[in-house]
């Protein structure tokens, strides 16, 4: 009975992985791959499992079975447990911190960067959400975000920022107040991706509003795995037509 108990356990080590390991406390080489991704922003990047999902994973996979060649990048490397994909260990590097505002992520973006070498490619997900929860200034969240514009296309001014007109919170936490705040901010990231692209530097905003829906959360703001695939989906959607 031990060793068939001895057996089950190994298998499921084979097919569920961590991706904490003991020399993740150490400095990570940068990265020498083309197609470097950074996955930048707070808990919907971070993840949570298993009470909520990042979408990081379900993108991962749809490059890989796609054959693309990416590296996810980032000083974070979270302790959740994955499924093998196609036999392969997950990427799973990034750059989230939970609960961290727009203001935060400026902070600290110079120092991340310089440990992680410049990105090629930035996913900035749900710019300034949490500043929306927390009732901060608008007017601060916009200038936050145009600063990080800046330090990433300061490191790489070749790099490609893809910044999301942000998903929606479960509905019955859609306040006035929270619902102005994101409907503003729809427009005003069409309006920074513009002013903030250059000859070299193409800065896209992406819809992730449309078609989102209180199916795809976990709880108040968190994607469940279907949310998460429905925000891969997007990101796969632009990336296959842009990745080398």
């Amino acid at each position: 009975m031990i060793k068939k108990i001895n057996i089950l356990t190994s298998l499921f080590l084979l097919i569920f992985v961590s991706c904490s390991e003991e020399n993740d406390i150490l400095p990570k080489p940068q990265s020498n791959s083309i197609n470097k991704i950074l996955n930048l922003g707070a808990s919907r990047v971070e993840g949570g499992r298993p009470e909520y999902e990042s979408y990081r994973y379900e993108l991962w996979k749809k490059l890989k079975e796609n054959d693309l060649t990416f590296d996810f990048i980032g000083t974070q490397t979270d302790d959740s447990v994955y499924p093998l994909f196609n036999n392969i260990i997950f990427d799973c590097d990034h750059e989230g911190r939970g609960g961290w505002t727009s203001e935060n992520i400026l902070d600290e973006l110079n120092n991340w960067l310089s440990i992680t070498g410049p990105p090629d490619f930035v996913l900035f997900s749900s710019p300034a959400g949490n500043d929306a929860l927390e009732g901060l200034s608008y007017t601060e969240a916009v200038s936050n975000i145009n600063g990080i514009i800046d330090v990433i296309q300061d490191f790489n001014p070749n790099s490609t920022i893809i910044i999301e007109q942000m998903a929606p919170a479960r509905s019955d936490i859609m306040s006035t107040e929270l619902t102005m705040f994101l409907d503003q901010m729809k427009d005003d990231i069409l309006n920074i991706a513009e002013s903030k692209t250059t000859s070299k530097s193409e800065v896209i905003a992406i819809d992730m509003f449309s078609g989102f829906n209180d199916s795809l959360l976990a709880d108040d703001v968190h994607y469940n795995e279907e949310g998460a695939k429905f925000i891969a989906g997007r990101y796969f959607d632009l990336l296959v037509n842009l990745l080398e």
